[in-house]
């Protein structure tokens, strides 16, 4: 299972080069992406960031707390193709995002700014080693009707691992056979 460990070591980047150059970002650009959504930051502070899939259940940066949230405007669909990590060129799967339209049940995560430094980076390094989501800012529904601005990872609908056809028989195999070194 992928951990703090692994992505600060450069083992988890490891699980990627054998992807297509044109596909896959090197640590520069995963950088430059970091501090070009943090340049576009909203506001200053602690920050908010938006789990829906394995940043739930697997967050890997430290966080202060974390709280039931809904997202607007967007829904859950795995339409983006993988080919390392959960998965292998020979034994492709699918990857969950985040694409506009609908409403999506998640997890507000806070991370304190004090900490944002040694965070972000390992957050970046998990969810951008192919560029293919696209982090924005959006005002996330709190239970106790709070909107505070959050990070989103969302997909890239012009990225080549983009897959616009999500539906259930069109993934469902992929999901299913998908095999690689990150299970």
């Amino acid at each position: 299972m992928t951990d703090r460990t692994m992505i600060s070591s450069g083992q988890y980047l490891e699980h990627f080069k054998s992807i297509p150059k044109h596909v896959r970002w090197t640590p520069a650009q995963i950088e430059q992406s970091m501090r070009d959504t943090l340049d576009a930051r909203p506001d200053t502070g602690d920050l908010w960031i938006f789990g829906y899939g394995s940043l739930i259940w697997n967050p890997v940066c430290q966080f202060e707390t974390q709280h039931k949230a809904f997202l607007d405007g967007w829904h859950q669909s795995f339409c983006l193709r993988t080919i390392a990590g959960r998965s292998s060129p020979r034994l492709p799967g699918r990857m969950l995002s985040l694409e506009p339209g609908g409403r999506t049940e998640g997890v507000a995560l806070r991370l304190p700014a004090c900490a944002l430094e040694d965070e972000l980076p390992l957050l970046w390094i998990r969810e951008m080693p192919t560029g293919a989501y696209r982090p924005i800012w959006l005002p996330i529904a709190m239970e106790d009707g709070t909107r505070p601005m959050a990070l989103i990872f969302v997909a890239d609908q012009n990225h080549p691992l983009y897959a616009p056809n999500a539906s259930v028989a069109s993934v469902a195999a992929f999901v299913a056979s998908a095999y690689g070194p990150l299970l």
